[in-house]
């Protein structure tokens, strides 16, 4: 009996209200020996005063020393191991934006970015081009006919858009991306790691040098590249799981599309974190769980700006009481995975993560951050465990054997 089987069998229903959270890339590192990082640094008197009535701990993803991103990381704090439940971006990408998968789809999420004159990639997210700039282009390229194989082109933000390859026999989602990660040197070339996904990167070689062709005259988005080729994954619902009627609230398509995936409801149309927890007050009395994400503490680290992630950190911080003023049952504060800006990237340092209960143990802790989660109650512990301990906190966890 795995995880999952064993929390469907002991779930049992109640009134309790669990609410999650999540500070996506929230963990982070100091900038210099012995120095705080952006959320020990950051100003957050009510994460702290939290805090006093809470138990720490910290959360690793997936496994130690593992770098996950954003659907591993997401997956393990909704309670599913995410080495056996994997979803890849593009999937995500295009339910996020309310664009149903059908058997035998691979989606693809796409970056727009800048190439100089020898097609090497000057800036991978094309100057992070705004949406009324990007979303005509992406729609443009719907204009691209490959045969045998339908072509649906969606804009999603920014420089992000979704492709979805529909129709061809036996496409495989196992592709490498395309996107090099860095700058100075040219996109790679889609390379499949078995029969049907060599299929796949064929047609996406195709698709790519079409959209290259008519993008050539852009001044930021003069290409694409492509990556998170995923097939329609098949997952327990947090129904199935839990027990739980679950809502999910965020403002970037995603993580709405990994909520999706895993049978909560999106609610709202949430464009800042302030409209977010105005969704969560709207429909308090529906649901029995609620995830709400912030991106922006992920986003500055990942530009290694430590002071933009201060801010952005203070920002979340600022949501704590209008949270507590409608009395969840339990609340856990965490994030995803770390994203310290001394890395400019996702890493694969625990996260701190804290749970408000009214029968947790409180760990004696006054404040919030990496040094206190490490001392917490908690201890350390994978993130697929979290969801089994808001439970258990709600009461919504019966006794194991006799």
């Amino acid at each position: 009996m795995d995880q999952i089987d064993l929390v469907r069998s002991l779930k049992s229903k109640n009134n309790t209200k669990i609410v999650m959270f999540v500070g996506d890339g929230l963990g982070g590192l100091p900038h210099e020996p012995g120095g705080k990082t952006e959320l020990e640094a950051a100003q957050t008197p009510n994460l702290d005063a939290l805090a006093a009535k809470s138990v720490q701990g910290a959360s690793i993803p997936v496994k130690p020393g593992i770098s996950p991103g954003s659907g591993p990381g997401h997956l393990g704090l909704f309670g599913y191991d995410p080495l056996k439940f994997l979803i890849g971006r593009g999937a995500l990408e295009a339910t996020g934006i309310g664009l149903p998968l059908q058997d035998g789809d691979v989606a693809v999420r796409c970056n727009f970015c800048t190439v100089d004159a020898d097609g090497k990639i000057t800036d991978r997210r094309a100057g992070r081009i705004p949406t009324e700039e990007s979303a005509p282009l992406a729609e443009s390229l719907n204009a691209i006919k490959i045969p045998g194989v339908e072509v649906i082109v969606k804009p999603v933000k920014e420089h992000r858009f979704v492709v979805v390859f529909r129709g061809g026999e036996g496409l495989g989602g196992h592709v490498a991306d395309t996107d090099p990660q860095a700058t100075g040197v040219l996109p790679l070339d889609p390379v499949g790691a078995d029969e049907a996904s060599q299929k796949t990167a064929a047609i996406a070689k195709q698709f790519f040098e079409e959209a290259k062709k008519m993008l050539k005259d852009e001044k930021k988005a003069n290409c694409l590249t492509m990556r998170g080729f995923s097939a329609k994954p098949s997952i327990p619902t947090y129904e199935e799981v839990y027990g739980l009627k679950a809502g999910a609230i965020a403002v970037y398509p995603m993580y709405k599309g990994l909520a999706s995936l895993v049978g909560m409801d999106i609610l709202g149309n949430a464009q800042s974190l302030d409209d977010e927890l105005e969704v969560l007050k709207q429909h308090w009395e529906e649901y029995d769980f609620f995830f709400i994400h912030f991106k922006y503490t992920d986003s500055s680290g990942e530009d290694g700006d430590f002071d933009a992630k201060v801010k952005r950190t203070e920002e979340f911080d600022a949501q704590i009481p209008k949270i507590l003023a409608l009395n969840p049952d339990v609340l856990i504060v965490t994030g995803d995975h770390s994203t310290p800006s001394f890395l400019a990237s996702h890493s694969w340092h625990p996260v701190p993560t804290m749970l408000y209960s009214n029968c947790c143990r409180p760990d004696g802790h006054t404040t919030f951050g990496e040094s206190t989660a490490a001392r917490g109650g908690l201890g350390h512990f994978e993130a697929q465990y979290l969801m089994t301990l808001a439970m258990a906190n709600a009461g919504r966890l019966q006794k194991y054997g006799a």
